[in-house]
């Protein structure tokens, strides 16, 4: 080989080997995949990534759409003319190699966001509504799960993952259960393909949903953001959490009687008969942080062995480890979820059972350890059930210090914003749908402002500027108080109710649909049907009743106050309990008398001659009583004479 030749070859490889990595391959982002919806009627936006100076060329359905030259950075984008409701249709995309998007349709796409109640998915639901998901056979139905992630530092472009899933026996425990009853009930009347963005995060402030300029109007949550800029702050705040837990449940385990014991006392060798009785349900009488054990022996046929599927417990506050006959069948390591653990086949027995529960304990001082009441306790199946409401044994094991709650960083200011909204927001959208509010009630006097410029922050980036916006109030929660008592969630809820007053938003009334021992309630169903009214009137303009009374005035007339109210519809309805409360110029309020008369409410109360306020609803778990002729609730309000 001559010697020019021989030194050459090596450079002249390196060369083409490098002009091949730089060949890239057309790639989309996550969210324009199979199964994809786009929003009807509006030009869409179809964007990617290839070889900087690289043609792209889309097709629909075979027919060429355009071409576009990707930029320097290697980045092209291409407008869609708008498209009529319909599917399914191919979309290809031909550059130096081809994509194809599959089963793609042209709907009503809907951003699904918020806090718990909203991710909330369906296999939370199966127990109340098991129809609902073996016959969830929904084709025009589809979501998209966004990853939840954070970012402080930047708007991301794309997202790490995700696919769309049609709604389907097979797939449906993954939807959103509030988005998924809202799309079943608006595509009934539609006929159009719905899309959903599940984009919601247990937990979350408003401030997190946030971007970086809206935020320097409140400085408490932009001063925030800015500190969690710094990976090197996430990772020691991280990897303190971490730490801090590990150290306080191995000394909560190191103390723990019941695991070091000769006879462990999940044991079927124990003997309990000198332990304490205990109620269940039921909560411990004294403040307790640390390990309490109880214990439970249950006697059962060969045939009631044999058939019984399921342990049901409730919920417990905190965590949990349950054994049956000496086997662990299962732990939950925090209150919230139900207790529903599936039993191994041949671990019960024909005789006596054991059943042994260590409850662990996190903050005894702030929340009451137990087993919350009007929950379900019982051994079985859904259609047979042996109750283990009533007497148990229980014992305290190694009292320990109150575990400090942890620092989560994936709640703080913007960072939400960053990881899970920015990258929806080329895609035009038909509406949001907003369940939030629950962790900004310990600052609800803050919340309206802070929701509204939320609300004007995604129109703007979304560039739609009447982007309609529908959220749900917050459910009733928490025990029932006997006289009128200050209240923070009915102070958030007011809050909510106040942002009506932004253009194009509609709000769902929940105070009928809550329970009041769990912040999760089940009742998703008429929440969503509720939901898909409002859409069906503010964007469809359908003339339908999709909001319960509202106050329209208020006067006195003597030693009452007589309330008329506008979207009556037909009459007002007025349902048993204690809603409506009146004060005079002293503010104590009380309990009033109510009466419906002529489609009017008068109230008073011999204790308050002169009445000059009145307050609905204004309480943690609030009675609903006042409703509109097509069903629907009224919000809770306060009101006062001029």
């Amino acid at each position: 080989m001559p010697k020019l030749f021989s030194t050459l070859m090596p450079a002249l490889c390196l060369s083409l080997l490098c002009s091949a990595a730089c060949q890239a391959d057309i790639r989309l982002p996550k969210l324009i995949s199979d199964h994809l919806v786009l929003q009807r009627d509006q030009p869409l936006p179809l964007w990617g990534y290839a070889t900087p100076g690289e043609q792209v060329t889309i097709h629909l359905n075979g027919s060429a759409a355009g071409a576009v030259i990707t930029d320097a950075a290697g980045h092209w984008q291409l407008t869609l003319p708008s498209q009529p409701a319909g599917g399914p249709h191919l979309l290809e995309f031909q550059g130096q190699n081809q994509l194809q998007v599959k089963d793609v349709y042209f709907g009503d796409v809907f951003v699904a966001s918020g806090q718990s109640n909203m991710e909330l998915t369906m296999a939370r639901l199966e127990e109340a509504y098991p129809a609902d998901l073996q016959n969830a056979n929904y084709p025009l139905i589809r979501q998209f799960n966004v990853p939840q992630r954070y970012d402080f530092k930047a708007p991301q472009q794309d997202l790490p993952e995700g696919q769309w899933l049609v709604a389907s026996p097979a797939t449906i425990q993954h939807f959103s259960a509030l988005a998924f009853y809202f799309a079943r009930d608006l595509q009934a009347h539609s006929k159009a393909a719905i899309g959903i963005y599940n984009a919601a995060l247990g937990g979350s402030p408003v401030e997190s949903w946030l971007d970086e300029s809206t935020l320097k109007q409140f400085p408490d949550a932009y001063q925030l953001a800015q500190l969690y800029k710094s990976d090197a702050l996430i990772q020691r705040v991280e990897a303190a959490n971490q730490a801090q837990y590990a150290d306080w449940q191995a000394q909560q385990r190191k103390n723990d009687k019941g695991l070091h014991d000769q006879t462990p006392w999940y044991s079927t060798e124990l003997d309990d008969s000198q332990w304490a009785d205990f109620q269940v349900p039921g909560y411990l009488k004294d403040d307790f942080t640390g390990v309490w054990w109880l214990r439970k022996t249950i006697q059962l046929t060969a045939e009631q062995a044999a058939q019984a599927r399921v342990l049901r417990l409730g919920s417990i506050v905190d965590a949990d480890e349950v054994y049956i006959n000496g086997s662990q069948i299962g732990n939950t390591t925090y209150m919230y979820p139900p207790r529903r653990y599936p039993l191994p086949q041949g671990l019960l027995k024909a005789g006596d059972n054991l059943i042994a529960v260590r409850v662990s304990v996190m903050n005894g001082a702030n929340n009451r350890s137990g087993f919350i009441p009007d929950k379900p306790y019982w051994l079985g199946t859904d259609q047979q059930q042996l109750s283990l409401a009533g007497p148990w044994k229980m014992r305290t094991s190694g009292a320990s210090p109150a575990l400090a709650p942890d620092t989560v960083v994936r709640w703080k200011p913007l960072g939400l914003y960053n990881a899970m909204i920015a990258p929806l927001q080329k895609l035009p959208v038909k509406a949001v749908l907003w369940y939030q509010g629950e962790s900004n009630v310990g600052a609800y006097q803050q919340y309206e402002q802070r929701f509204r410029a939320m609300i004007r922050q995604w129109r703007a980036q979304w560039q739609q500027p009447d982007l309609p916006v529908f959220y749900v109030q917050l459910a009733n929660y928490l025990p029932k108080q006997p006289t009128p008592q200050p209240s923070s969630w009915a102070g958030l809820r007011e809050a909510q109710a106040a942002v009506l007053s932004e253009p194009n938003t509609a709000m769902v009334v929940a105070i009928d649909t809550g329970e009041w021992n769990d912040i999760h309630p089940v009742d998703k169903r008429t929440l969503g049907s509720r939901m898909a009214l409002a859409a069906r009137a503010v964007v469809y303009g359908e003339p339908i009743e999709y909001r319960g009374p509202v106050l329209n005035s208020i006067r006195r007339e003597g030693a009452s106050l007589q309330l008329t109210f506008d979207f009556a519809g037909s009459g007002l309805q007025l349902k048993p309990g204690q809603a409506f409360a009146i004060a005079g110029k002293d503010g104590q309020f009380v309990w009033a008398n109510v009466q419906l008369k002529d489609g009017q409410i008068w109230l008073s109360h011999p204790q308050v001659p002169a009445p000059t306020q009145v307050r609905y609803g204004h309480a943690d778990n609030p009675d609903a009583v006042l409703y509109n002729s097509a069903g629907l609730p009224a919000s809770p309000f306060s009101a006062a004479l001029r």
